[in-house]
């Protein structure tokens, strides 16, 4: 007689988990962080087409690591679900605390109602009209949802970016001094012995919830652009101090609009 098989809902749950969090562990990470401005996200990503960031309403962002066709389902429903509260009711109406309640609660329901949990971590991120209104919110897997006060890790080894974040973030860091945080954290992994990474513009993927913005807040930076934000884009110092008395060309000349 053959016996039934039989594990403990506990046992269910940590192995769902497990399994999850360690698929979850080998995407490149994604960082998201205030700054004066707005709300940065920076992610690791040398595709220029399958987008870790997007943007799903006025003043709302959303940033994703793990299974590509999970979280971005979970994008593409959030989009629908802010279009209709925005039609039904107001465009004010449409939160970012909103949304982020909402993929909450899809993602317990997938974690404890199907076989395999969705193989994701997403962040919802809001721009207000004060930085004290800016909100960041992480979304795990299993539904568990946290209000972030000032940055988020998803995915990859988040304790050394984590630690390089702690050390130089400041809630009036400029886009270019947030730009390089981001890139200091993402590159403190990855590397052999403990060494850090120089990311390369190629393989980061940036975009921005920017404050003074009209309307739609959300933007992409990229080529050119992004180029010139990066920490190596910065100018040499002048070796000759007669050339300084010189008038300068055009200051803004490569800088984001």
């Amino acid at each position: 007689m053959t016996m039934p098989f039989y594990a403990s809902a506990e046992q269910i749950m940590r192995d769902r988990a497990e399994y999850a969090r360690k698929n979850i562990m080998r995407g490149r990470p994604v960082v998201a962080l205030k700054y004066a401005e707005g709300v940065l996200f920076v992610a690791e990503n040398p595709s220029s087409t399958l987008y870790k960031v997007g943007e799903i309403y006025d003043r709302i962002g959303f940033a994703a690591v793990g299974r590509y066709s999970e979280y971005e389902t979970l994008r593409v429903a959030g989009i629908r679900l802010a279009d209709i509260r925005g039609y039904s009711y107001d465009r004010r109406d449409v939160t970012g605390r909103a949304l982020a309640n909402a993929y909450a609660q899809t993602l317990n329901s997938i974690f404890t109602d199907q076989q395999k949990p969705y193989e994701v971590e997403i962040c919802v991120g809001e721009v207000g009209a004060t930085p004290a209104e800016d909100r960041l919110y992480r979304i795990l897997f299993d539904g568990a949802i946290f209000d972030e006060p000032e940055y988020v890790v998803l995915g990859g080894q988040g304790e050394p970016i984590v630690a390089a974040l702690k050390e130089g973030y400041s809630e009036t860091l400029t886009l270019p001094g947030a730009l390089a945080l981001a890139i200091r954290g993402l590159g403190a992994v990855g590397a052999d012995n403990g060494k850090t990474r120089d990311l390369e513009a190629p393989s980061l993927e940036v975009a921005i919830l920017e404050r003074s913005r009209p309307a739609r807040k959300f933007r992409r930076i990229t080529g050119a652009a992004l180029t010139a934000l990066l920490p190596s884009a910065a100018p040499a110092p002048a070796e000759d101090p007669e050339d300084d008395a010189g008038p300068d060309e055009d200051p803004e000349e490569g800088s984001p609009s």
